[in-house]
């Protein structure tokens, strides 16, 4: 390293960056072992960087080098190729996934499909990144535990709203030997209705009535396919509740932003293999929910019979709620509801189409058109009819306004 005495100049900002790449460069074959250890880590960063800066002749002063040795730390024990495609350096992006031919696609905000970036990181580098993402969870993908799932809690700070992260380990997912890794991530403040308007899901007086609509405690389901912005819109609605209210709300994993004064979220928890910590399941949550005097129960998105099941028992019960789920029409969503709880609920499929009948008074769909995320239409449920439920459409694209609803609530 270059001597503190008599030295020529100043570090120059290109130097710095040179320094932190050579020094990268000296660790980039590091163990996983020790990339999990920071301190280890730490100190042979300052190491590598004492060594890169001795081809120079300039003055370091300690600042500077402890401001070296954390770039080299970070571009070493970070995630490498991902951290220029996630919050705070990139903003662009709702999911991300690396195939187990080692390929990285994205899917922008705005965009239906996935595009490929044209990234091709070693296996080393995804394999560092996946540690570096289960690592803080205290969680790895091997053989032994294949399928991993995690979520990175939100830095406002830094503009993340957090993720949710999928790996798998290739002996589930055969390939080239990459791991496979999904990521999708969250927005980084709460969603606005003014947003979705500006975006051109649905018409500010349709958005206005959908608010004014859950103000009034009428209990709403919002459908649609994957990605299209069911929890966005969810999101968004729950502006329309009162300040006065008091919400709870629940899901796997915590993904809405609510605006409110007066709200408690509860996160379900799937018990890791081998562990003798029970599961907390959506419908553990919603049954807590209900012993926290809420006004409104939200739900993020049903997957499960019995989270139906828990939520449409407290929609019955005087709870406003909302939720989401995946479905292409408000029949097939009544159909598929009906399914679920029948098989992990044991509820006949006549009585669950009945329940849904009574808890649910408006379904609101979202999907694409020609690329982009549009409202497809609003409906109020209008009962049970031989068996099966009965919807009534209020809007559809190119009406200017909602028709009135029938439902009613106290």
């Amino acid at each position: 390293m270059a001597n503190w005495q008599g030295v020529q100049a100043q570090v120059s900002p290109d130097q710095v960056g040179a320094v932190v790449e050579a020094a990268a460069r000296e660790l980039a074959g590091l163990p996983l072992a020790v990339l999990r250890n920071r301190r280890e880590l730490g100190q042979r960063a300052d190491a590598a960087v004492r060594t890169a800066l001795r081809p120079y002749p300039v003055q370091v002063s300690p600042v500077q080098l402890q401001a070296m040795i954390a770039q080299v730390v970070a571009k070493v024990g970070g995630l490498g190729f991902l951290d220029g495609l996630i919050p705070p350096n990139s903003h662009e992006f709702t999911d991300l996934l690396v195939n187990a031919d080692g390929s990285v696609w994205a899917r922008r905000k705005s965009a239906m499909n996935f595009e490929d970036l044209h990234l091709r990181p070693s296996k080393d580098e995804v394999w560092r990144a996946v540690e570096a993402l289960l690592a803080p969870e205290g969680r790895a993908c091997s053989e032994s535990t294949p399928s991993v799932d995690v979520k990175i809690p939100r830095n406002r700070e830094l503009g993340f709203g957090g993720a949710r992260v999928k790996t798998l380990h290739p002996i589930i997912a055969p390939g080239d030997g990459y791991p496979s890794l999904a990521l999708r991530l969250f927005e980084p403040e709460p969603v606005v209705p003014a947003q979705i308007v500006q975006w051109g899901v649905f018409p500010a007086a349709v958005l206005a009535a959908l608010t004014d609509a859950v103000g009034a405690r009428l209990r709403v389901v919002v459908i649609g396919g994957t990605a299209t912005g069911k929890t966005t819109l969810l999101s968004a609605l729950c502006h329309g509740i009162p300040s006065a209210a008091r919400i709870v709300k629940i899901e796997d994993p915590e993904e809405i932003w609510v605006p409110h004064p007066n709200v408690t979220t509860l996160e379900a928890r799937w018990a890791p293999p081998g562990s003798n910590v029970p599961s907390y399941t959506v419908a553990d949550g919603v049954d807590d929910a209900l012993r926290l005097a809420p006004a409104y129960v939200i739900v993020g998105e049903v997957r499960r019979g019995d989270a139906a099941l828990a939520l449409f028992r407290a929609m019955m019960s005087d709870h406003a709620g909302l939720t989401t789920f995946h479905a292409d029409g408000p029949e097939h969503a009544a159909y598929r509801i009906g399914i679920i709880m029948y098989s992990d609920a044991a509820v006949r499929t006549e009585a669950a189409r009945g329940m849904f009948a009574e808890a649910v008074d408006l379904v609101v769909q979202i999907g694409w058109r020609e690329d982009r995320r549009v409202g497809v239409g609003i409906w109020e449920v209008a009962g049970l009819a031989g068996g099966e439920v009965k919807f009534r459409q209020l809007w559809q694209p190119g009406d200017e306004a909602v028709a009135p609803t029938a439902r009613r609530r106290g």
